[in-house]
């Protein structure tokens, strides 16, 4: 996010090689990895979340709904900053509006990403750990690595699953 929260500074200008290079990673990151961060949460995890009678998860349950609701509200607004980024790699330029709109779009994400990750690290990440049995993080992370193609062995930490949320495609991000 912070690529493109960077980008969206520059008001559609020309960009030099350099953040060409950086645009046109961060696009690919979100069109690639957000759909399987959206889907390792959606099938996989919480649905094992869902399935346990554990008192501590039925309270966090609001928080996976809130989840859930808020990649759907981010679908669209993904849509509208990949199209406007990859005009502006075309283009090499994005005019007043489109360069508006690109701020906009990528400003509401960047806000929703800042409290999306925060219950993801804070409430359902460190609760899965607790809660879930090895197996089934044996099973969550099968399921990922099928998702992205990994083929051998697989961690079995729920870790992995953190460690890709969008937004924080780097330690950098997460820290930030």
């Amino acid at each position: 996010m912070r690529t493109l929260s960077t980008a969206a500074e520059f008001e559609g200008r020309r960009l030099n090689d350099d953040e060409y290079r950086a645009l046109n990673t961060a696009l690919q990151y979100f069109r690639d990895a957000a759909p399987k961060h959206n889907a390792d949460e959606e099938e996989s995890l919480f649905p094992r979340l869902r399935s346990l009678p554990d008192a501590e998860v039925q309270r966090a349950l609001a928080d996976v709904d809130r989840l859930e609701q808020e990649h759907r509200w981010a679908t669209p607004l993904h849509m509208e900053v990949d199209r406007l980024g990859q005009q502006w790699l075309a283009n090499g330029e994005l005019g007043r509006r489109e360069a508006d709109d690109f701020q906009v779009a990528v400003r509401r994400l960047a806000t929703m990403y800042r409290t999306h990750i925060e219950i993801e690290d804070s409430v359902l990440f460190p609760l899965a750990r607790r809660v879930l049995l090895p197996t089934q993080t044996a099973e969550i992370a099968a399921e990922m690595a099928k998702r992205r193609d990994v083929s051998g062995p697989v961690s079995q930490s729920i870790e992995v699953h953190a460690q890709d949320a969008p937004g924080c495609r780097d330690r950098e991000d997460r820290n930030g």
